[in-house]
């Protein structure tokens, strides 16, 4: 599947000498060393030849769709693709190293002579760096199976001893844990799907009305300040008396306005499916986009308008697997963690497994509801042994991964397991065992773990719509995370290569 050809690298100014600063010596450092990792590991050629291959694949699609003759790319073409694709990777990694977010990131890239460098941006004559919009789509250049596969690689080397270190990291203990990953949607999540539904709906119709296609209605901004009228009141009512009987007055009012507005909905967007090509200057996509966003709004809030009205009208509760937590996201959870901080949390679980040096050697974004700790720790192994070829020596969880079940499974791999036992008694015998104390121990060190990847890599809450673009990023971040992990042990040997000298 080799795609890549040879290319000439661009001239550009040296980085210049900063002098004073530790800290940015340190992240200079860091940078140099994960662009050494990237050239010397191959998963930099790996991603490239990759993302050529799949570029190639959607240009013969595209052909046969359309009816005509693929021609293949000429190596002028090659190049400027895989220079594309060099620096798709180099800014993703780049941006969750800073800024994470795309529009402050684009603006800190064309003002860092470092990053620049990093990123293969052009530098000698006129800088030109990615807009927001270019990093949105590096971000989503490559599916996440692509990115798993990289970061497998990176974490086999790193075993093997050929990143650069003194010696392998070890797969001796695996320490792993479950958090949420919470997803990007209001609260509270009843009436406020109301308010959703119409702003969505409204903005559609105003698209397609300044395009030239309209229909007879009221002006569309009215139902926005109406919309908003209601939801002020709404939050006002529960500081005045009796707010229960004007709470019920209020959704009743905002359930007219939405069933108003999705009757608007609807003939805009009949009107839009079969006029769009001669009454207005919309192209296919924009148009099939535009259908989406009505048809995605339409289907889910009438659901929306029956829970609010059983909550607030009926005072009824309603069931955690029956609610609807976002007209858009359909794939988040009410999960359950019971910490002093988040009781409730609205999200996705995620899985994470470590080794000593906190190297993350698995992890996994649970699309439906949580099977259980348990059952995860089981699968978690599973995949560590089809990127490693065999099982870590011993394992530490918590109380959450323990059971008879998996008790049995490890004892007959003979893996030593430091789970920890549900009962008391059972935890204060065990802990007199030398090794099992130790491995409990640094097991606490995990939710540190969890924290960094969580905070520094993926942003506290996480933007990315869809499940699949949410999974995508939390790959990149682990991929991001090791790189920066390695560069970080590579720097501590440093340090002691200097001292001793």
């Amino acid at each position: 599947m080799k795609k890549m050809v040879p290319e000439q690298m661009d001239l550009s100014r040296e980085l210049p000498v900063v002098m004073g600063n530790v800290d940015y010596e340190e992240f200079a450092w860091r940078l140099e060393e994960i662009d050494r990792l990237l050239r010397v590991s191959g998963i930099e050629d790996e991603f490239i030849d990759t993302a050529l291959f799949g570029w190639e694949q959607e240009g013969r699609e595209r052909a046969k769709k359309d009816d005509r003759q693929y021609r293949e790319p000429s190596a002028k073409n090659l190049s400027r693709m895989q220079g594309i694709f060099r620096e798709a990777l180099r800014c993703n990694i780049a941006r969750l190293l800073t800024e994470k977010e795309y529009r402050p990131f684009s603006m800190r890239l064309a003002d860092s002579t470092l990053l620049q460098w990093f990123c293969r941006i052009k530098r000698f004559e006129t800088i030109r760096v990615p807009s927001k919009s270019a990093l949105e789509r590096y971000d989503k250049v490559a599916p996440e199976e692509n990115i798993r596969t990289l970061v497998s690689r990176l974490n086999n080397l790193a075993v093997k001893g050929q990143v650069g270190l003194k010696a392998g990291l070890d797969l001796e203990a695996y320490f792993s844990d479950a958090t949420c990953v919470k997803g990007a949607i209001h609260f509270p999540v009843d009436w406020v799907l109301l308010r959703d539904g119409v702003r969505t709906l409204v903005k559609a119709i105003l698209v397609i009305r300044e395009h030239g296609l309209k229909h007879r209605m009221p002006e569309p901004e009215t139902f926005l300040r109406k919309i908003n009228g209601l939801c002020i009141a709404m939050s006002q009512s529960r500081r005045c008396e009796d707010s229960k009987k004007k709470r019920k007055s209020i959704l009743r009012r905002m359930k007219r306005l939405n069933l108003i507005v999705m009757t608007h909905a609807r003939q805009y967007r009949e009107k839009l499916s079969k006029g769009w090509n001669e009454r207005t200057d919309l192209k296919e996509g924009e148009v099939a986009q535009i259908l989406r966003r009505i048809d995605g709004v339409l289907e889910r809030l009438p659901l929306g308008i029956k829970q609010a009205h059983e909550r607030i009208i009926g005072e009824r509760q309603v069931v955690s697997k029956d609610k609807i937590l976002s007209l858009y996201e359909r794939d988040i959870h009410v999960i359950v963690r019971g910490k002093a901080d988040a009781e409730v949390e609205f999200g996705n679980t995620m899985w994470i497994g470590e080794q000593s040096e906190g190297l993350i050697v698995d992890w996994e974004l649970v699309k439906d509801k949580s099977p259980g700790d348990t059952k995860l720790f089981r699968s978690s192994m599973d995949r560590i042994r089809g990127v490693f070829g065999c099982y870590p020596n011993s394992v530490a969880g918590d109380r959450g991964l323990w059971s008879t079940s998996n008790q049995e499974w490890l004892e007959g791999e003979k893996i030593f397991s430091a789970l920890c036992p549900r009962g008391v008694n059972e935890l204060r015998e065990r802990l007199q065992d030398a090794r099992f104390a130790k491995l409990q121990k640094r097991r606490s060190q995990t939710e540190g773990r969890i924290g960094i990847v969580k905070n520094n890599f993926l942003g506290r809450q996480l933007r990315s719509k869809g499940f699949e673009h949410r999974e995508l990023a939390v790959t990149w971040a682990v991929l991001g995370h090791n790189l920066w992990l390695l560069a970080g042990l590579r720097w501590a040997e440093e340090k002691e290569k200097r001292k001793a000298a």
